[in-house]
Parts: C-alpha cells; structure tokens; sequence
C-alpha cells in the first residue's frame, strides 16, 4: 500500500496562506447550497423515513432510472438498470474493479501520465500496470498496439485498458474521436476490456463535443465510470459504472461486503436535483466559472513563466499540465514553492514508472481567480530562480 501524494500534499495546503494548484477540487462557490437545502427539506418532509434507511447494493432505482435518461441525452448510450450500479464515489468504482477482474501478476494496461489514484487502487490487487505514452491527442495507438503485442508474445495476461478519454487527468488532453474508434478496434482484436473513466466530459469550455466510447460499442468491452464529484458535489461521493449484466452482477457482490450500499440520502438528492431539472443549468453555470479560470491561468502562464517552460492547453476539465526544462525536478522545487505559499503536485507521482521529473499539474477551478495570478506568479519566480542557479 502507497499513500496518495495528492492526499498528503492537501493536508500541508489547507493552510490559508498557501495557493494550492494541487488537488483537483471544484470551486466551493460552485456548490448549489440553497438547491441542496430545499431538496433536503423536501426529502425529510415527503419520505424522510425512507430515505435515511438503508438501500439496495445495486443502487436507489429513482437515481438509477434518472442517470440513465441523462447518460443516453449526454453520452449517446442506452442501458437498462441492470446495467448500472452506484458507487461511493470513482475511487470505489476502481477499487471493486479490481476485486472482481485481477489476480497477483496480471496487468492493466494505463496511459502515461495517469490519475494516480487508480495505479493505486489496481496495485493495491498486486497487478503490474503498464504504461503507453500520452500526446497532445490522448494515447499512442501505435504505442498501444505493439506494446499489447509485445505483452502476448510473453504470455503476460491483460485484464483491461484505462483511460480517462476526455480532457485526461493529468494532462487535460483528449483521446480523438478517430482514437477512439481505434482503441476500440485494438481491443477487439485482442479481445480486451476498457475502463472509461469520464469524470470532466461535461465540464467543456470550448471545442467540439467528442463521443463516448462507451456510445460506439457494440459488443460490450466498456466499462463505463461516471461521478457527480465534479459537476456537483464531490462530498456527496456518488457515482456510477455502466456494464453487460455479468459483470454488474459480479461488482455487486463484490460491494457487498465492502460497504452493504452507498449513502442513500446523498442518492435520493442526486435523482431529485437531475430529475427536476436542476443539473443543466448548473452545468452551464459552472462551466462559464470553470472557463474563466482557465483563461485566467493560460492567460498568466504566458505573461510571466520562464522561456522554455511548456505547457498544455486544455479545452474543459480542471488541469493544466507544464513541462520544465530537462534536467529540472519538479519534486525538489516544490518545497521552494512551498516557501512561496504556492503549490502543485509533482508529475512523476502520474508515472507508473516514476518518470517525467520534469513535468507537474496545476489545477485551476478551485482557487480564487484573484489568487491565480498571484500564485503563478509566485511558481514563475521560483522557476526562473532555479533555472539561474
């Protein structure tokens, strides 16, 4: 077992003083408090006894009946409620894929660099991740071919490939729709499973909509993961997996003993604030917010960071990935940064292999737009000061 650095690294930013780049939270101010308090106080007067019981392991049929209706409007896909279950949050969601699909010694196949939370929620099971490069376009399909080759050629067992297709975490960048197509067609051929993670699809700022792969799958190999963590309220801990039956079927037993069923109030708030409607314009709200901050942070990267510092720009989600000159760790600077009461998370912790000590994320919608400036500014110092050295 390994301790996220993301976790460890929030418990020094919590700190007042300090502007923190590092987790990737949504904005406080994004919460709908008095929407949530009037639900709440519909739910306790209408059915209070109900919904503060416990409920089934699958899921609360109103949220399940509910996310299916928005899951074929946003994401072009149908499924019936045995497809669907409801998680305390992604991370359980990884978690009890991992119960049900490895063994000690199998391998999962991620992008490089990836959310690190699910490299250690997949080790956690004793299988070996492997890891294929990310571009400017999402993932390598090349790459990904031979390696899948090269892997069974050695007689190594792949479970599944992960990726985050839409405004990727880290990096922010997105899988094709041409990649897409292809990944589908690779696993196919090898007989694979994917795991789509789509925690930031909605949270678009510009561009094109891009299709999910789940929507594109005809002979169900996806494995589609959702989250209200970061359009609505991350402290609700809902979320969700769309599957063929067999494999539902083997998650809820694996959920079972794990937790009997997620938080049933939290369900009941999440069906009534997307059934009647409150979700869309939140949605939009949230995304005018969101885009302002990014263009507030692309904006002061390029006024003030160092020449020869790179950096990505993404068209939603909540990070904006930099590369350092070659030679600079990202990981020995951040206690300088620390100094300066500004902080981000190092890139090598999104490297299955530890590499990319170069490279580090920064998040941009949870800080104050008044404070983006101010602490890449601050970041901007420490890295021209490291480069005189």
């Amino acid at each position: 077992m390994k301790a996220s650095e993301i976790r460890e690294l929030l418990k020094l930013t919590e700190m007042p003083e300090i502007i923190s780049f590092a987790g990737g939270l949504p904005s406080p101010d994004a919460f709908p408090t008095d929407i949530v308090e009037k639900i709440v106080s519909e739910l306790m007067r209408e059915k209070g006894k109900y919904v503060l019981q416990y409920g089934t392991t699958e899921g609360v049929s109103a949220l399940r009946k509910a996310l299916l209706v928005r899951l074929k409007e946003t994401q072009g896909f149908e499924a019936s409620m045995e497809n669907i279950i409801i998680t305390a949050g992604s991370q359980q969601s990884l978690d009890l894929i991992g119960k049900v699909f490895l063994d000690p010694g199998d391998n999962v196949i991620v992008g490089a660099p990836t959310y690190l939370a699910a490299t250690n929620a997949f080790r956690m099971f004793q299988a070996n991740v492997e890891s294929v490069p990310l571009g400017d376009n999402g993932m390598d399909m090349e790459y990904l071919e031979e390696k899948i080759r090269q892997m069974e050629k050695h007689g190594k067992s792949i479970k599944f490939i992960y990726v985050i297709p839409t405004f990727q975490n880290p990096m922010g960048v997105s899988l094709t729709t041409e990649g897409r197509k292809r990944l589908l067609e690779i696993a196919r051929e090898h007989d694979l499973l994917i795991l789509e993670d789509d925690p930031y699809g909605e949270l678009r700022y510009e561009g094109e909509p891009l299709p999910s792969i789940k929507s594109m799958d005809l002979d169900g190999r996806v494995l589609y993961m959702g989250t209200i963590s970061k359009v609505l309220a991350p402290g609700l801990r809902i979320a969700w997996i769309v599957g063929e039956v067999d494999i539902m079927n083997k998650l809820i037993l694996a959920k079972q003993p794990t937790d009997l069923c997620t938080n049933t109030l939290g369900q009941h708030i999440v069906a009534k604030y997307i059934s009647e409607g409150y979700i869309n314009s939140h949605i939009e709200k949230i995304r005018k917010m969101y885009r302002e901050k990014r263009d507030i942070m692309l904006k002061a990267l390029e006024e003030k960071m160092p020449e020869g510092i790179t950096w990505t720009h993404p068209e939603g989600g909540m990070f904006i990935w930099l590369t350092l000159l070659e030679g600079m760790n990202a990981r020995s600077i951040l206690e300088k940064a620390i100094t300066e009461k500004v902080a981000y998370v190092v890139g090598d912790a999104f490297f299955p292999d530890g590499s990319g000590k170069n490279t580090l994320r920064l998040n941009f919608t949870n800080a104050d737009n008044d404070k983006i400036e101010d602490g890449i500014g601050r970041l901007a110092a420490v890295f021209r000061s490291e480069m005189s050295d």
